[in-house]
């Protein structure tokens, strides 16, 4: 009996009813239950991250063992950043930035990116553009493929490694330049050439750089003038170079001199000078009847060297030229030997400051045109650069003048920026008039994605620290992602005014405005300015001295935040 009760008494406590009428018994079991659980799925946790991390090791260490057995077999070519990429190494979002605002926005701008290429793989692959609301491909450049080789180093600074390689396997593959095409020099050479070099910059892998020279050499006919000012169209499969016929015979001054960082690099690659030589001509033949102002018009004739009558601008048709003065001299790593660019450069900018003005009531400050001896009052958002632009040579001045440069620079990058503010749409028209106590009005209506004005905010940012330029930037990209991105990629908008949408996803898109839009939100050890330099397409090449034996050096470099000083 005593066994039978005791027996009783320990099935009592399996009986539910035991607790309902003991409340606190059941809080204290229910307690014990759940501190019994936590226990043991907290050990099962750490049994699975233990796995992962002895998994991800035992990764790392199956690449090291391969890299070093291709070390010893000679086989590697690549710099000790990209083995250590390939062995899988990657360093952590945390090591790039720890800013948790910029690495959201950095990230937003980096899936716009993939938005915008996965659209043009699935309905472009291989066209130059892609038309997003018909969903089709056109071939505005001859069919070279103009999106894809203009998006390859913002796909490998953004470490979109599959798309890249997949990009990469095409311009081996497929890529042709053999094209009965009246091909813009000045347009295959900021895309094409400069893309394909920047790729062979950033990886090393040699069939960019193969590819570069193929095209460059179809476009070299074109330096053949009496002046050696080019031509600015060229057949690629016949040669044949000659002018557009609505300059009247006349080359255009951007077209003709904005070539020299692409075809400088070109010969310092390849050891052959003969690039170099072509274009560099070009400069010394302008510097031949430099005005004291240096300000040129923006046409120029090819057989004699002259200056025609015409506008001159900051904006279309003009503006590269003054880019690439100051360019070629940072290019160069600022030796005596391209000393004569930054001298032509400083006679120019000064007679930018001769053409600005500021709107009444507001005082915006404003980069005009001239026609002759009269000032209009107009400024192309092609202009926009020209803040970036002086942010980026203030350096090279005394003290005092580089923060009257740098100045001027945040001004007109407040205007640059008012052109986005005061439309219905946030979004920048193509140009703006100016008229006394009206401040400003857009004239040209619409918008094809360009980049000139974040182009300006990165500089701005990067030379000053200023904050303020990364929320500039990130209003644009939600502007643009408001008002561009659809199901397809992103368009332009035929008027700001209205949001009217166009159909033309532009490939300086992918190449310029969202690449400076990542960069603005990244350290300034991606891609720092002491070691490349952007050509007018955002395409960066690597900085080497011009007095020094470069030709073999292949610059190293690595993906995403991975471009650290040292």
């Amino acid at each position: 009996m005593a066994k039978s009760r005791s027996t009783s008494r320990v099935w009592r406590y399996a009986n539910p009813g035991y607790y309902l009428k003991r409340p606190q018994y059941l809080a204290m079991l229910l307690m014990l239950s759940v501190c019994v659980s936590l226990v043991v799925w907290d050990r099962q946790t750490l049994v699975r991250e233990h796995e992962d991390i002895v998994s991800e090791l035992r990764a790392k260490v199956t690449g090291l063992q391969s890299l070093v057995k291709e070390i010893k077999s000679g086989q590697t070519t690549t710099g000790n950043e990209n083995a250590v990429d390939r062995a899988g190494v990657k360093l952590n979002e945390s090591d790039v930035s720890g800013d948790p605002i910029d690495l959201h926005r950095r990230d937003k701008v980096r899936d716009a990116m993939i938005h915008a290429w996965s659209s043009y793989e699935k309905y472009a692959w291989g066209h130059d553009e892609l038309q997003p609301q018909t969903k089709n491909g056109v071939d505005s450049f001859g069919g070279l493929g103009a999106t894809l080789i203009d998006a390859l180093d913002t796909l490998y600074i953004m470490g979109l490694e599959k798309q890249f390689q997949k990009a990469r396997e095409w311009v081996a593959t497929t890529l042709d330049f053999n094209k009965n095409y009246e091909a813009s020099v000045f347009e295959t050479t900021i895309r094409v050439v400069g893309g394909l070099l920047s790729a062979y910059d950033l990886s090393g892998d040699g069939i960019f750089l193969e590819k570069a020279r193929d095209i460059a050499d179809r476009l070299l006919p074109a330096w053949d003038t009496t002046s050696g000012i080019p031509f600015n169209i060229i057949n690629l499969a016949h040669g044949n170079p000659h002018n557009p016929g609505w300059t009247g015979g006349d080359s255009i001054l951007a077209d003709s001199a904005t070539e020299q960082l692409e075809f400088v690099a070109l010969s310092q690659r390849t050891g052959d000078p003969k690039y170099k030589q072509k274009v560099e001509n070009v400069i010394l033949e302008l510097n031949k009847t430099f005005p004291d102002d240096g300000l040129l018009p923006i046409y120029i004739n090819p057989h004699k060297g002259t200056k025609s009558y015409s506008t001159i601008t900051f904006g279309a048709m003009g503006d590269s030229f003054y880019e690439y003065l100051l360019k070629v001299w940072i290019q160069g790593n600022r030796t005596a030997a391209v000393k004569l660019y930054r001298d032509m450069w400083e006679t120019s900018m000064k007679g930018l400051q001769s053409l600005v003005k500021k709107t009444t009531p507001s005082s915006f400050t404003y980069i005009c045109e001239k026609n002759g001896n009269s000032l209009v009052d107009k400024m192309d958002e092609l202009a926009c650069f020209a803040p970036g632009m002086l942010a980026l040579g203030s350096t090279g001045y005394e003290p005092d003048e580089a923060k009257k440069i740098l100045g001027l620079a945040a001004e007109l990058t407040w205007t640059c920026y008012n052109f986005y503010q005061m439309t219905p749409t946030k979004l920048a028209g193509e140009n703006y008039f100016f008229n006394s106590e009206q401040d400003m009005s857009v004239g040209t209506s619409w918008n094809i994605l360009r980049p000139e004005t974040v182009e300006s905010l990165f500089y701005l940012w990067r030379f000053t620290g200023n904050e303020t330029y990364k929320e500039w930037g990130w209003n644009i990209f939600q502007a643009f992602e408001k008002n561009c991105r659809i199901e397809s990629g992103y368009v332009g908008l035929k008027d700001v005014n209205t949001g009217v949408k166009d159909n033309m996803m532009q490939s300086f898109f992918l190449a310029e405005t969202l690449k400076y839009l990542y960069l603005l939100f990244s350290p300034s050890s991606v891609i720092p300015l002491d070691q490349w330099v952007f050509n007018t397409e955002a395409h960066p090449l690597k900085i080497v001295s011009r007095d020094e034996k470069h030709m073999e050096n292949r610059p190293q470099a690595r993906k995403e935040g991975r471009f650290h000083e040292g």
